[in-house]
């Protein structure tokens, strides 16, 4: 389980994180949603450890995470940021034989290279295996990066806005992917994400925020209010039943 207990994080005089307190439930796709600004992106790279607290822990199974090791937390934990900028030329195998790093030191065995070939296989991108990222467009890349996380094979998974550059189409896939790491593969999926349709559709628990306060925390019937978002995003509106529990989102 991973919980974080009164995180806080300010830059300078500007508090862009108060007092957050929040438990990821194990096995579920977690949301977290606001508007921009709100400190999504934020909590994220704390509870990942890729940034530091001003205040407050986080914890996971049990151990802070500043105490985990390095290697060890990496076998434990993927994270795949918004900005993905690399300056080397890299196929798109040679990428996501990266998500190996924390077992084969680089030394790629022959299992390594069966669990590249099933990333690759479950993103759907073998036929653009061997293609540069330089020669890729913006969806395709976002692909093969999300394959590389595949790839590392932790037990949590963080992604942040992992929707950016991709059409609807791509979005759909990528979204039941995450839906089948979680109840295929018991993965706990933790994604930062604006369109709050998808949300509707796919995330099992929500966390939302707003001017870096946490508004509410909890399973999707209970935060997909009219109240409750309207609080989150300072906008009237609607909520329509459309299929079994499948909601979408109207803002007047």
């Amino acid at each position: 389980m991973i919980e974080i207990n009164c995180v806080s994080k300010s830059y300078g005089q500007k508090e862009v994180l108060k007092d957050v307190s929040i438990a990821i439930p194990e096995g579920k796709i977690s949301a977290f949603v606001g508007s921009n600004g709100a400190g999504k992106s934020t909590l994220l790279s704390i509870a990942s450890r890729l940034l530091p607290a001003s205040g407050g822990s986080v914890s996971i199974d049990g151990t802070r995470v500043e105490n985990w090791n390095s290697r060890e937390l990496a076998k434990r934990l993927a994270v795949l940021r918004q900005s993905n900028f690399m300056n080397i030329r890299l196929t798109v195998s040679e990428l996501v034989s990266f998500g190996r790093f924390p077992y084969s030191q680089g030394r790629l065995t022959g299992e390594d290279k069966a669990i590249v070939e099933q990333a690759l296989e479950y993103m759907e991108i073998t036929d653009i295996r061997d293609r540069f990222l330089d020669e890729l467009s913006g969806g395709q890349r976002q692909m093969a990066f999300i394959a590389m996380v595949i790839a590392q094979d932790t037990h949590y998974v963080f992604l942040d806005e992992p929707l950016n550059n991709l059409d609807i189409k791509h979005s759909v896939h990528m979204m039941r992917v995450f839906r089948n790491l979680v109840d295929s593969l018991g993965k706990t999926v933790v994604i930062v994400i604006h369109d709050i349709n998808f949300v509707s559709c796919y995330a099992d628990y929500i966390v939302a925020l707003r001017n870096g306060e946490l508004i509410g925390a909890g399973d999707r019937d209970g935060i997909m209010t009219p109240s409750v978002l309207e609080e989150i995003y300072g906008l009237k509106i609607d909520i329509h039943q459309i299929a079994g529990n499948d909601i979408c989102v109207y803002y007047k």
